[in-house]
């Protein structure tokens, strides 16, 4: 694992490290989470191996703005509504993707997946690593599956040793305020379900 600030060099070398397949922690309005190159299986790959997560469990997707994610997913009223009222920020929103977009993303390291769980971050950190990347990339916690949330260096450190590779980068931003993780509304069929419980209240 390589440390460095989340300045404008250290930024830099993010992007770097996403460009080649790495992964990078970096600071959310939630807690430290992960970004990959979700347009990148082997990367995905990684991602998943890196937080022992499930393979058919899928992360979500971290988009710029709401007009990025509407190139991938397919958007409705109610969307739209939610968007306006809670995005950028703390929500997840779980939709069909395009049919032309299946096979180009990858949110999980198994199985095709018809659908996406979209994000607009409210963090400067994540909005400029998005905004720059230009691609959708992965957002999930930065942490072994099933422990903590990690809002600090030292929270990594007690699940990842500093010898997990060069190509995972994390960029410090000390330490976070330990805030709920994002609501997640499932709006990929005819129901409106609700995945978790969080911070934003629809």
């Amino acid at each position: 694992m390589r440390i460095v600030s989340a300045n404008a060099q250290g930024m830099e070398e993010a992007l770097h490290v996403l460009q080649n397949g790495g992964l990078v922690a970096h600071a959310t309005e939630t807690c430290y989470g992960f970004a990959c190159d979700l347009t990148n299986p082997d990367a995905v790959t990684k991602l998943f191996a890196m937080k022992n997560r499930p393979a058919n469990q899928p992360v979500s997707a971290l988009f710029f703005s709401v007009d990025e994610a509407k190139k991938w997913v397919l958007w409705n009223e109610r969307v739209e509504e939610l968007a306006k009222e809670h995005l950028p920020g703390p929500l997840t929103i779980i939709l069909p993707l395009k049919a032309e977009m299946i096979g180009k993303i990858f949110p999980t390291a198994a199985v095709s997946s018809h659908t996406l769980g979209v994000r607009i971050s409210s963090h400067p950190v994540a909005q400029a690593l998005s905004q720059e990347f230009g691609k959708p990339l992965s957002t999930t916690s930065a942490n072994l599956h099933g422990e903590e949330n990690p809002y600090s260096l030292e929270d990594l450190q007690k699940q990842f040793s500093d010898d997990a590779g060069s190509d995972f980068l994390f960029l410090d931003l000390g330490t976070l305020k330990k805030n709920p993780p994002s609501t997640v509304i499932d709006l990929s069929g005819e129901e409106q379900t609700f995945r978790r419980l969080g911070s934003t209240k629809p």
